[in-house]
């Protein structure tokens, strides 16, 4: 059996998608929670072969970075959460619903019309394409139901956490089918337990413990302060994120380079795995590798090397592809650094 890779490195979720595939104009304008069909530059016919290209694009992107856990980089989403969420039975398409954002500014947002049911996989076929085409570990990225739950207008439930309760059986059915599919890793996506903290702490833990229930493989929620390119002069501390402790995730994500993390909290958790973020998204500059050594280094005063995972901050769709290549190698060299130093 090969020996554990030391730190691994791993994108969080979204990669680049090319400038022949996406309006990339009109994609960094908003965060979509409904279709937007707007944004494709395929027409339909010919899309999803496109997107499919573009995954072994990403694929091909994180192998020549060097990067050891290999994603599709979200390449036929138009969101993190919007491909999944609009695919469930109980959402109706024809007429959005709205909820305030992190901003209290009123969005277009699913409209929960009905029962929530997974109809079909939906991410499957992006796992069954990255795990043909790598031979690296691969991981896979859902929504989480809470985020879900929070980013929707429910007209049925009437009750956020039914609702809830209700995103997370279709998200448990999607996990075991990523894990068959050949994921090795299955995250949630769950940025919004920081902007509802109390509902978080009320009912959110036991939403995610259902949603990774049985789960045959790894599996990892990433907690973020919200994309760089909107929201700004983040805070050094996360509202919510200490009391994963006490659920049977395996894998915590969280930024610390933009928001500069007071590190200190990481002792707080000493059953996970941090997916520590050393790649500052909010900076067109690219790291130097000795930056982003520095910044491992600094996790490495409360976490042991070998419940560290090093990653960008946060989902990379919104920077330039070569800004994000090269932040990429330099994660990667900054790694290689430090794991030098271990030996």
């Amino acid at each position: 059996m090969p020996k554990p890779i030391v730190m691994p490195t791993s994108l969080v979720g979204s990669y680049p998608q090319p400038d022949w595939l996406i309006d990339r104009d009109e994609l960094v304008k908003s965060v979509v929670r409904v279709s937007a069909e707007h944004l494709w530059l395929i027409d339909k016919d010919h899309r999803a072969a496109a997107q499919d290209d573009a995954t072994i694009l990403a694929v091909r992107d994180q192998e020549r970075a060097g990067l050891d856990i290999i994603s599709d980089g979200e390449q036929s989403r138009e969101s993190y959460s919007n491909h999944f969420a609009n695919a469930l039975e109980g959402v109706d398409l024809e007429k959005p619903g709205q909820t305030a954002n992190r901003f209290g500014r009123m969005i277009p947002v699913p409209r929960i019309a009905g029962p929530i049911r997974r109809k079909h996989p939906v991410e499957v076929n992006a796992v069954k394409l990255v795990r043909a085409n790598t031979d690296r570990m691969v991981k896979a990225t859902v929504p989480g139901a809470f985020t879900m739950s929070v980013q929707a207008q429910d007209d049925y439930y009437k009750d956020p956490e039914a609702l809830a309760t209700a995103y997370a059986a279709a998200v448990n059915a999607e996990i075991k089918d990523l894990f068959a599919a050949g994921a090795d890793i299955v995250q949630l996506d769950e940025p919004w337990m920081v902007s509802f903290a109390d509902r978080a702490r009320k009912y959110g833990l036991r939403i995610l413990d259902e949603a990774i229930a049985g789960a045959t493989g790894k599996t990892a929620v990433h907690l973020c302060l919200g994309y760089a390119h909107v929201v700004k002069n983040k805070p050094s501390s996360y509202a919510f994120l200490t009391e994963l402790e006490g659920t049977k995730i395996d894998q915590v994500s969280i930024e610390t380079a933009e928001p500069k993390l007071d590190l200190a909290v990481l002792k707080d958790m000493p059953s996970k795995t941090i997916i520590i973020g050393v790649l500052n998204l909010g900076d067109m500059a690219i790291e130097t590798p000795e930056t982003v050594a520095g910044r491992i280094r600094d996790a490495l005063k409360y976490v042991s090397p070998e419940r560290l995972v090093i990653a960008p901050d946060c989902g990379m769709k919104y920077l330039p592809r070569a800004v994000a290549f090269g932040k990429m190698q330099a994660m990667v060299e900054g790694t290689r650094i430090v794991r030098k130093e271990l030996n």
